[in-house]
């Protein structure tokens, strides 16, 4: 068994606490204790300490992509084209290449819970893409 001295581990204890712990527990205290001090001094000497919060808004910047007003615009007219055009289907093509597109669903896993087989699955939605094509050049 080992003494040890809770306020070296917890931030939280602001007078001295012994307890004693079994050796295994307080090796691991000690090591997460040292890895915490290496982690620190890794994020000081790489100089990663700046926040991408930080108020002047410069470091967010970088990493998200700002749009102009013209290209919001022209992002959300696209958004309704395409939502027309699915919506121009027929429901089940419309609901299989939404399965398949926007929900992420393999076409194997449609066919399963449809009852029907891969290849139909696989011509409704090439079928589906097509007219989705020819309803959308009709903006161009």
């Amino acid at each position: 068994m080992t003494t040890i001295n809770l306020r070296d581990f917890y931030p939280w204890y602001t007078q001295d606490e012994f307890i004693d712990v079994s050796d295994e527990i307080a090796e691991e205290l000690l090591a997460d204790k040292r890895y915490q001090k290496a982690h620190r001094r890794r994020v000081c000497r790489n100089k990663a300490q700046y926040s991408l919060d930080a108020g002047d808004g410069i470091e967010s910047d970088v990493c998200y992509l700002n749009l102009s007003p013209h290209e919001m615009y022209e992002r959300q007219l696209m958004r309704c084209r395409l939502c027309c055009a699915l919506n121009s289907l027929p429901e089940t093509q419309g609901r299989r290449i939404d399965a398949h597109y926007i929900l992420g669903i393999s076409q194997k896993d449609i066919a399963e819970a449809e009852g029907v087989t891969n290849g139909a699955i696989s011509i409704a939605i090439q079928r589906g893409l097509e007219a989705m094509k020819k309803y959308l050049r009709k903006f161009d």
